[in-house]
């Protein structure tokens, strides 16, 4: 690169900071810009492309093609060269583009005399924003200087659009983080909430995004990294007593802050005249677009650690950190692309409700957002770059919908849904300490979910007999390292201590799939759900499992304890840690140490194979629980986390509801107490039927208790039954139609 490239690299620029101190509106600016790099590179065409919608670029300037064809042409997402640029994320540069592959012509434009094509994506880390073109008569490649110069040229338009350049009178584009904006997401937790947007990584503005002064800015860039390598140190040397997998992480960390490739790549983008944030900004978008095409696992994982030291990195730069004295919102919904458990916990319940960019149905987020009963939506895509802080947002969890500052009939359509809510709790609190009985006199026992000593408050208001499902794994994923026995009994003696003599049903440790330990080494398998997890980590690794089982042992103090393995696919595995428990009873009386009044040892019953286990399995069981959330989508073989197929199935189908009679004799065969625990025991309609079934105890969230009461205590479900028996007998699929025709007759 010649020091006269470098001049006139940033003359351009130095021009294009001109055009946007001029008083133009949004169109205007953007013809101005055309002109000037038309002009700048010598070129007879320059264009700009930008997106419309997802799929839908749009012709927005022009210098050199017809000026009739601005906001007139379009084309779809990899349609012509234009589209394949803005599909692929590459730069296209060819001499004879009509040649091309894909190649489209456009009659409109006037484009057919022009032979050579360069064209380079409009992105800002990660998101397609859309298309700078340039083209000549002159069949020629353009040079590696003018294709460099383009991406920065490309890269400064993109910051001029996040900071509200190109809108105004005769705006090019609508205005940015202005809009309502609709987000389909998938629902991780259902409930309702409005409140104002608190951005987990609020996002870096980069507000000068060219500079006058290179080695200014270089020397700006060099004490930035130098702080980002002294903050990475420290984090290492506070990380001397964790695991190998942790440090490994921060060495990783660390490699990457002593890049001097990466740092020569931003001292490059400098000298063309960026300052130091947008060569930060430059660099981490072109990892963020490797990182969209690489399949290796762990290049992924590595270039997110890029990702991240180069918000770091920005952060140090605009000092736009978490320091920066914004507060959070009286009504705080939390917006992120993910969350770890700790961070999560660390905000404790003033949150009303998480949207997710990323995240799971089984995540510890959602089982997070179930213990405090607060909307979560997943896979909300790009909400993260779209929302600001203090934005008013809606969120939908039943629909899996969010509403970015919407309009004022959305607004009141959802208030009346809220309100609607609202009065029903009120009437479901009049049956707090009723039973939950039905017409015909059958009683259900109805016990609540829990995962965090917070959610024990909820145990008494709910109304709950108990805690069908206490999950342990959250204690173990919130933390940097392994918990030791005597706080994990610590933890445990205070949940019983909340329950006040309610029965307590502890599951066992269940990692794996979508819960991985920090300080566990990940298991790349091809299907998690269906892999190395649960049961199967504890009888591998039984020195954890024997550990949670004397801490469980010693928080009883000889109170009664029930203890539950989870995941158990054959009787074989439940015997194996039905042995390790009663190994650590025998080893805590050695001890002297008190054993529990009572101990109840049962099985998660998640896999279609424990239903057809030998008999001695069930009479060897104190109690099973039906854990529905996956056993259903493995009896319809449907990914829960797969919103094509998970919604295409419905636990009320007949063959469903056949199966869990199947499951609901057998115990009775063997007096085997036996309870339904999953997100459709908390769903009135589905538990009703459960309950029609043969099912006398359900576990569920403490905010579903009231309507599931409300419901089965207004119903026969003998009649029931015979509804279920009805449709069985006729051949329908579901049962769905006829139970909600049977329910509208009833009062």
């Amino acid at each position: 690169m010649t020091e006269a490239t470098e001049t006139e690299s940033r003359k351009l620029l130095g021009r294009l900071r001109e055009v946007m101190a001029e008083s133009n509106a949004g169109q205007a600016r953007l013809d101005s810009i055309v002109k000037l790099i038309a002009h700048s590179m010598e070129t007879e065409v320059c264009s700009i492309y930008l997106f419309r919608d997802a799929d839908t670029l749009e012709l927005c300037a022009t210098e050199g093609l017809n000026p009739e064809a601005v906001h007139v042409t379009r084309m779809r997402m990899g349609e012509g060269l234009v589209g394949k640029v803005a599909k692929t994320g590459r730069i296209a540069n060819t001499a004879d583009a009509p040649s091309e592959p894909g190649f489209r012509f456009m009659p409109e434009t006037g484009e057919e005399i022009y032979s050579s094509f360069l064209g380079v994506p409009i992105r800002r880390l990660g998101e397609k924003l859309g298309v700078l073109v340039v083209q000549s008569k002159t069949k020629r490649g353009y040079s590696d200087d003018e294709v460099y110069a383009l991406e920065v040229v490309a890269m400064v338009l993109a910051e001029m659009t996040e900071l509200g350049a190109f809108v105004g009178e005769g705006a090019a584009m609508a205005a940015r983080h202005k809009n309502p904006a609709l987000f389909r997401g998938g629902t991780g937790q259902e409930g309702v909430a409005e409140g104002h947007v608190w951005l987990h990584e609020p996002r870096v503005t980069v507000t000068n995004p060219i500079a006058e002064d290179p080695d200014a800015e270089k020397r700006r860039l060099f004490e930035a990294v130098e702080a980002l390598r002294l903050s990475v140190d420290d984090m290492l040397s506070q990380a001397e007593m964790a695991d190998k997998d942790h440090r490994d992480v921060l060495e990783a960390y660390r490699m990457f802050a002593n890049s001097r490739s990466w740092l020569r790549r931003m001292e490059e983008d400098i000298s063309r005249g960026l300052s130091a944030e947008a060569a930060v900004e430059k660099e981490q978008s072109a990892a963020r677009a490797r990182m969209e095409e690489v399949p290796d696992a762990y290049l992924r994982e590595r270039l997110a650690d890029l990702d991240d030291l180069s918000n770091r990195l920005l952060r140090i730069l605009t000092g736009q950190g978490s320091d920066t004295g914004a507060e959070m919102p009286e009504d705080p919904i939390l917006v992120a692309r993910s969350i770890g458990p700790g961070e999560l916990l660390e905000y404790g319940r003033k949150l009303k409700g998480i949207v997710l960019e990323q995240g799971s149905v089984g995540s510890h987020a959602a089982i997070v957002a179930r213990a405090w009963a607060i909307p979560l939506v997943i896979h909300a895509g790009k909400i993260t770059t779209e929302a600001l802080n203090g934005d008013h947002i809606m969120v939908d969890g039943d629909q899996g919908l969010v509403h970015l500052r919407p309009d004022d009939n959305v607004v009141s359509a959802f208030r009346d849904k809220f309100a609607m809510q609202a009065e029903a709790q009120k009437r479901y609190a009049d049956l707090r300490d009723k039973p939950a009985e039905s017409r015909c006199g059958k009683r259900v026992e109805l016990t609540m979910n829990a995962g965090l000593l917070a959610d024990l408050p909820s145990l008494e208001p709910s109304g709950a007999e108990g805690v069908g499902l206490f999950r342990t794994e959250l204690q173990f994923l919130v933390r940097a390292s392994v918990p030791k026995r005597g706080e994990l009994a610590a933890v445990y003696k205070r949940v019983m201590d909340s329950a006040k003599g309610k029965r307590v049903v502890f599951r066992t440790l269940d990692i794996g799939s979508d819960k991985v330990l920090p300080y566990m080494k990940r298991e790349e398998e091809p299907n998690p759900a269906l892999g190395w997890r649960a049961i199967r980590v504890g009888l591998d690794k039984p020195g954890v499992m024997r550990m949670q089982l004397q801490a469980l042992i010693r928080a009883a103090d000889g109170r009664p304890l029930t203890v539950m393995f989870p995941f158990v696919a054959q009787f074989e595995e439940f015997r194996a840690a039905r042995q390790h428990l009663l190994d650590e009873l025998d080893r805590e009386n050695a001890l002297g140490h008190p054993l529990p009044s009572i101990v109840e040892i049962g099985a998660m019953l998640e896999t279609p194979s424990l239903a057809f286990a030998p008999r001695q399995f069930f009479e060897s069981c104190d109690f099973i629980s039906i854990g529905g959330n996956d056993l259903k989508q493995f009896f319809f073989a449907a990914d829960r986390e797969n919103e094509r197929v998970r919604r295409r199935y419905d636990v009320l189908n007949i063959s469903f509801l056949s199966f869990l009679e199947h499951i609901i004799q057998r115990c009775d065969e063997t007096q085997t107490r036996v309870s339904y625990c999953g997100e459709d025991a908390g769903r009135p309609v589905e538990a009703m039927c459960f309950a029609a079934m043969g099912l006398r105890s359900l576990s569920m969230r403490p905010a579903s208790i009231g309507p599931v009461k409300s419901l089965l205590r207004r119903v026969n479900l003998d009649e029931a039954r015979a509804v279920i028996e009805e449709a069985r007998a006729a051949g329908a699929q579901s049962v769905r139609v006829p139970i909600m025709d049977w329910l509208r007759t009833q009062r």
